[in-house]
């Protein structure tokens, strides 16, 4: 009998590409046969957040792309996690743990939970992001 392969999936902006975020792909890689990620549009940075990210968002595409942990890189155009599931079908869906709790998450786990996809947090990576890093940049001046 053939092994299911296990598809994971998992969403940012990449602005700044860091080590935090280079610790969530190689995590996620570690736990799934494929990984698919969504990188945020700069439209949909801005309607949330209410900043645009310093880097467009073809440029945080071809980063990630290149990123040897990651299978695929589609655009994340809404926060809509089921939406997405309905899409490309993942069985796991991989998060910073800065987001557990959050209402956000609560309703997309129990949402997930009815369909069989399990939501894996990762530790935040302290001490960088890229609003920590934007912040460096501003003092600069």
């Amino acid at each position: 009998m053939d092994k299911k392969r296990i598809i994971g999936y998992t969403t940012g902006v990449f602005d700044m590409f860091h080590v935090g975020h280079l610790n969530i792909l190689r995590q996620a890689k570690e736990q799934c046969d494929y990984l698919i990620v969504g990188v945020t549009t700069d439209d949909l940075c801005v309607n949330y957040k209410h900043k645009a990210p310093i880097v467009p968002y073809e440029e945080r595409k071809a980063i990630v792309e290149a990123i040897r942990y990651v299978d695929q890189v589609v655009p994340q155009v809404n926060r809509d996690k089921f939406l997405a599931w309905e899409q490309l079908h993942f069985d796991r869906m991989f998060v910073g743990d800065d987001w557990k709790g959050s209402s956000l998450f609560s309703e997309v786990e129990r949402r997930f939970r009815d369909v069989g996809v399990t939501v894996i947090y990762f530790p935040y990576t302290k001490g960088t992001s890229s609003t920590i890093l934007r912040e460096k940049l501003d003092g600069v001046k």
